[in-house]
């Protein structure tokens, strides 16, 4: 397991952040918050798929009045999230678990003290969530839209808020390119101890999306940094999810669910790889012991990989071993290779 840098533990609702509970997913859903009957749906939707917090946008009155019919409806933790209009987090923080603002369009200090003051009252958690593209003036002025600018943006309301004696605080440094992100991060990482929500934000459909949140995401809990994260993608709510937890899974900060080790097609290959993969993958999805499993295609990748994995396939010609914990328990046609694998890796499930 990596090591993570040791943060404060604050909770949103139930859910621990920081500290050490584990590095939690979220993500936000997408119809008018004043349409509570859809709004509830998708938090169901994303509570059923595996998501540990949910975000709603508050543009209006009518969103943050709606916040309280949402709230009894749902068993996941609320999160408000507040742009311009200070006065929304004041009704919003009435209800929810715990409220977003963004420094660069909040306003003035006066307003985030009545949001401050808000929160303390029902002791709430603020994250302080700073974007690249809408860094307060001064900060735009002398930095530009870079990590240094939106590192000092975040420090400066990390301060506004501890002088009020608020110190219930998560924070965030989203930019829409990888490299900014990560670099804010491990700039702000060494200089505080509050936890981190970490994300690329608008990283766009889910190839794309996919390739910059497990770049910059999965570069940041390789450092030990993260203790919540969501990975935006322009698309369906359960994709944020499956991606978040494959980030989590692959870069070995959470193990979930099996490890398949599988080789790249290519000219030695024995069987029809392609296909028992994914059949592997449909008929073992239920299973969440962290197990390493392999489907090798010819002789050459079995000798190493599938030696050391915990359940695994060697193909040959129209045959193929079965082997546990490198040993072989079966020698099989091809044809029956699958299920018993498959029996192999549920008795193994089993026993953890």
């Amino acid at each position: 397991m990596i090591k993570r840098v040791q943060t404060k533990k604050i909770f949103v609702g139930d859910i621990g952040v920081g500290g050490d509970a584990p590095i939690s997913i979220q993500s936000m859903t997408y119809s008018k918050t004043s349409d509570v009957t859809s709004t509830v749906e998708q938090i169901k939707r994303l509570h059923f798929a595996g998501c540990d917090i949910v975000r709603c946008s508050v543009v209006n009155i009518e969103d943050a009045l709606a916040l309280k019919s949402i709230k009894k409806q749902i068993d996941l933790p609320l999160v408000a999230d507040i742009h311009f209009n200070h006065k929304l987090a004041l009704v919003a923080a009435e209800v929810v678990d715990c409220i977003r603002i963004n420094p660069g369009n909040i306003g003035s200090k006066e307003k985030v003290a009545e949001v401050v003051k808000a929160c303390q009252a029902r002791n709430i958690p603020i994250r302080i969530g700073v974007n690249a593209g809408s860094l307060e003036k001064e900060f735009l002025n002398k930095y530009g839209q870079t990590a240094e600018g939106m590192v000092a943006s975040a420090e400066y309301n990390i301060k506004y808020l501890e002088d009020l004696g608020f110190n219930d605080i998560k924070i965030s440094l989203k930019a829409s390119d990888v490299q900014r992100t990560v670099d804010a991060y491990r700039m702000l990482r060494p200089k505080n101890n509050y936890p981190f929500h970490l994300g690329v934000t608008e990283a766009g459909t889910l190839f794309h999306a996919t390739v910059k949140s497990s770049i910059g995401l999965g570069a940041l809990l390789l450092d030990g940094i993260g203790d919540t994260m969501r990975v935006s993608i322009t698309g369906e709510l359960e994709e944020e999810i499956n991606v978040a937890r494959a980030i989590l899974k692959d870069s070995g900060v959470m193990p979930d669910g099996l490890n398949i080790i599988s080789c790249p097609t290519c000219g030695r290959i024995e069987a029809d790889l392609v296909t028992a993969v994914a059949e592997i993958e449909e008929r073992t999805a239920h299973i969440k012991a962290p197990l390493n499993v392999a489907v090798m295609g010819c002789v050459v990748n079995a000798i190493g990989e599938a030696a050391h994995a915990d359940v695994a396939i060697a193909y040959g010609k129209g045959k193929g071993l079965v082997m546990v914990k490198g040993e072989v328990v079966a020698n099989l046609d091809e044809e029956e290779l699958v299920d018993r694998f498959v029996s192999e890796v549920e008795k193994m499930a089993s026993k953890l």
